[in-house]
């Protein structure tokens, strides 16, 4: 069973068509990168995959379970970062995580037990009685993704997280939810405008003004060329979509 399935999604803002007839799925334990331009239809996708909007078209499996239909079965599989930071900046670390465990539901001894594998996981346990504002960019970002690791989703969304960060932060943010893929089984959706956050083996989902213009291993996207991916994402994404 595929982790997320989309099947002809669409949606609009008004006269505005921001996605058109988006389809494609995520294996279990696979990375997938959902790359565009800004502008492309990246985060609407997200936020329709994490009903902050209504669909208005097609069909969205998450693990099976359909979103429209049974949406608590759907969101119970999910963990999102998304790109604007949502955490209490004036709680700890500590306790930005316990809102989140019971926000979900989670008893307070298993909470407590997952707080503390993810601050081990993060490297976040000398930190976790900081104040989040104390903490850097880079480790704010470890905080949400621990935060969105605590109900075990089996898959991840990360909405242009290492936006803000600088070079190193944003490589060993990338690095690290790469092994939490490994290590997790889960299967990893990040959205992404940026060409060295994709590595060749990766699953490419290139979307351009709303609609999905290549699916595939990004090596075969790119081609054989040193610069094949930059040369191929400049060529798709420079030609006018159809209308």
């Amino acid at each position: 069973m595929n982790t997320l399935e989309l099947r002809d999604l669409g949606f609009a803002y008004g006269s505005r068509r921001a996605l058109d007839g988006v389809s494609f799925s995520l294996e279990p334990g696979t990375f997938t990168a959902l790359l565009g331009p800004n502008g492309a239809g990246k985060s609407s996708l997200i936020a329709l995959l994490t009903r902050l909007y209504e669909l208005q078209r097609g069909e969205v499996r998450v693990c099976g379970h359909d979103l429209r239909q049974a949406p608590r079965q759907a969101l119970a599989r999910l963990g999102v970062v998304f790109q604007q930071s949502t955490l209490d900046l004036d709680l700890s670390v500590e306790q930005n995580l316990a809102y989140h465990a019971c926000l979900h539901g989670l008893p307070r001894r298993l909470a407590a037990e997952r707080i503390e594998r993810e601050l081990e996981r993060q490297e976040l346990t000398p930190r976790r009685r900081d104040k989040v504002r104390l903490l850097n960019g880079g480790h704010r970002r470890r905080v949400e993704i621990a935060r969105a690791l605590l109900h075990e989703p089996r898959l991840m969304l990360l909405d242009e997280a290492s936006s803000g960060l600088d070079p190193a932060s944003r490589d060993g943010l990338n690095r690290h939810v790469r092994q939490l893929c490994r290590e997790q089984g889960m299967a990893v959706l990040w959205a992404t405008h940026l060409l060295d956050e994709v590595q060749p083996d990766d699953h490419l989902v290139l979307l351009h003004q709303g609609r999905v213009i290549a699916d595939d291993c990004a090596g075969a996207i790119g081609g054989h060329r040193a610069d094949g991916l930059a040369h191929a994402f400049d060529r798709l994404t420079t030609t006018k979509a159809p209308s």
